[in-house]
């Protein structure tokens, strides 16, 4: 039903499949009220080019003209829609109106009857304030009636909402709960109060919760968030569907959305938009209009800019920029800048999800930088991946033109002249040893000369505790020909060291973990360099072409005889994708692995790692650049997991 098409971390771009037709998430659905159609589903599809939107199955029920068309006719017919239609249970209503006249086996089946293409149950709300026994025993009862509506679906979709109140642990439990029933979807509700109150902080952390526990196959809707300043943050930690209502409730108030906030239209002096809505008109002919038709109008602003807020970050998405934009946004308002720093605790969550390497470079946008996944990722593998290349002295730089090698170049051949020195730079990421310079994220970034203070302060920690760990009898930083003097003085006797083969050690380390450097002792390793640039292309060892180094990330791509290489020295599993056999014969041939064929995976393979597939005896089928993650390989049943690059039997 869900594939996976693009992915930065858990931000991914899917492909959801429904009886009425593909819909590309992120998406935003529309909420319709058949008794009140500011905008008609029909303009939707036809102007606004929605391929889904959301309806209320208890006002249709309780509406006895309404039940009997949808029931003769279908929902779509009542609608006028040909899109996809998900419909809501009157679980809202619930919370509004303390109680609803409908059973939750009964809407179900209505839902069904009515030809919904996605249902939803009807969970029991649960509100921020309650304790947390009331909560444990709403998101029980939740459970249940997940329980006894799921084999009343038929053909239709079914959503199973998470609950849980603001309380992690039953958030998460609850999604694992759910994630073992056949559900299709899981909405992520009882977050309305929190997204009303501007507690996005706490709508962050119910989201991650929720993620923990649910079957990253199936989509995740954020029940009630309308306004296009949560989609970057939201879609940031992995939700796919939002819907909105509020698009047609602020234009009835006179209030106009836009991705920073909402502006009341007496309180504007200019639109400052160029959406179809605005472009032909000015606050003085709205404020001149029919109350009816200035509020279509806004109302078709509002939706415009929503579902433009959601290209950006589909585009975000596809750029590897999310949290560029993330950051960017956050500056719109206290309340999602305070989401960034809670983010910091749930580090390893979203390190797990973290790319390789990205298409772009690595912007900073402001101190939060220092906490993107990317950056404690580097420094994480930095710390456990990479050894010292074996001379006497350590050399430091300060951060200074990339890359570093170029950069320092003169002083370092004056240093290897005279002395058996290492080099590394104190850069914003952490330790870079100078034969890192070249690999994602040190050299693709753009980082300013000058540091906010916290940033600087945290800097000097980690270079701290390198300094602690780093095991050189000496270690200095350079400043200059003082510095030299003082080298030649104390460890005298340059080291026969080549750049190129220490830097390809180094990078073998680093990507594929401590030892993986140790498959070229005791070889003839040779390089092919490009002749534009002086970089290594190729990297033959006892002439056999095993890797290539990429020009865009500096990471290596390891041939066939790479991979055989690299599965001798490295542990058991590590590194590899195991295949079910004869899809791993398909994939020897040049065929990319879909995830449905996945039988096991190394948990520490990230998106965008070169991996060996093997099949279940451990024979290597191919190499390829994996997609996903463990948990994701394992869950999805569509989608490619390993996109192979090169085949065993080529």
């Amino acid at each position: 039903m869900l594939e996976l098409k693009e992915r930065d971390g858990l931000a991914r771009i899917c492909e959801l499949s429904t009886r009425h037709g593909k819909v590309t998430t992120p998406a935003l659905l529309p909420v319709v009220n058949p008794n009140q159609l500011t905008i008609t589903p029909r303009e939707m599809r036809d102007r606004f080019k929605v391929d889904i939107l959301i309806t209320n199955s208890y006002i249709i029920k309780t509406d006895e003209k309404l039940r009997e068309r949808a029931l003769e006719g279908g929902l779509h017919k009542l609608l006028d829609f040909d899109g996809s239609i998900m419909t809501d249970s009157g679980t809202f209503q619930s919370y509004v109106y303390g109680k609803v006249a409908v059973g939750h086996k009964e809407i179900v089946e209505f839902q069904r009857d009515i030809g919904a293409d996605i249902g939803t149950i009807l969970d029991v709300f649960s509100e921020p304030g309650w304790t947390e026994e009331e909560t444990r025993a709403a998101t029980e009862e939740t459970i249940r009636r997940g329980e006894e509506s799921v084999p009343l679906k038929g053909e239709m979709l079914l959503a199973g909402t998470v609950q849980g109140g603001i309380f992690p642990e039953l958030r998460t439990g609850c999604a694992e709960r759910l994630s073992k029933m056949a559900f299709d979807l899981h909405p992520i509700g009882g977050v309305v109060p929190l997204l009303e109150d501007y507690r996005f902080s706490d709508v962050a952390d119910i989201i991650i919760a929720s993620k923990k526990g649910l079957d990253p196959s199936r989509p995740v809707h954020l029940f009630g968030a309308g306004h296009p300043m949560v989609f970057p943050f939201a879609v940031l930690l992995g939700c796919d569907l939002f819907d909105s209502a509020s698009y047609a409730k602020y234009a009835r108030e006179e209030r106009l959305m836009y991705p920073t906030g909402t502006k009341f239209l007496r309180d504007l002096h200019d639109l400052a938009c160029d959406c179809p809505a605005c472009s032909s008109t000015s606050v003085k002919e709205l404020l001149a209009m029919s109350p009816s038709e200035r509020t279509k109008r806004i109302a078709e602003h509002n939706l415009f800019t929503s579902l433009k807020e959601l290209r950006k970050v589909k585009n975000a998405i596809h750029e590897g920029s999310i949290w560029e934009m993330v950051e960017m946004r956050a500056r719109a308002h206290p309340a999602l800048l305070a989401v960034l720093k809670v983010l910091k605790r749930h580090e390893d969550y979203l390190q797990g999800f973290e790319p390789a390497s990205r298409r772009g470079a690595f912007f900073y946008c402001g101190p939060e930088s220092y906490d993107r996944p990317s950056v404690t990722m580097y420094r994480e593998r930095y710390f456990s991946r990479c050894r010292r290349p074996g001379a006497r002295v350590l050399v430091g730089f300060e951060d200074g033109p990339k890359p570093y090698s170029r950069g320092y170049a003169s002083e370092i051949a004056r240093v290897r002249a005279k002395v058996d020195a290492d080099f590394l730079v104190a850069s914003f990421f952490g330790p870079a040893p100078i034969e890192l310079d070249e690999m994602y994220p040190i050299a693709q970034s753009v980082i300013p000369e000058h540091l906010d203070r916290e940033v600087a302060e945290k800097i000097r920690d980690t270079m701290e505790r390198h300094a602690h760990q780093h095991g050189y009898p000496l270690a200095v930083m350079w400043e200059g020909d003082q510095t030299l003097e003082f080298l030649e003085e104390v460890a005298p006797g340059p080291r026969a060291a080549d750049p190129d083969l220490l830097r390809v050690r180094a990078v073998l380390d680093m990507q594929f973990g401590r030892g993986a450097a140790d498959i070229l002792d005791g070889r003839k390793v040779e390089f092919v360099k490009s002749r534009n640039t002086g970089k290594i292309r190729n990297v033959v060892v006892d002439g056999v072409h095993a890797f290539s180094m990429r020009a865009h990330d500096g990471r290596l791509t390891p041939k066939i005889e790479g991979a055989r290489m690299l599965m001798k020295v490295l542990p058991a599993h590590a590194m590899r994708v195991t295949v079910e056999d004869e899809p791993a014969e398909f994939a020897a041939k040049g065929n990319n692995v879909f995830a449905k064929f996945v039988a096991e995976c190394d948990p520490d393979i990230r998106p965008g790692d070169s991996v060996m597939v093997v099949n279940t005896k451990g024979e290597l089928a191919a190499v390829g650049r994996a997609l996903m993650v463990r948990s994701e390989m394992l869950a999805f049943k569509r989608g490619i997991a390993v996109r192979v690059k090169e085949a065993a039997e080529d």
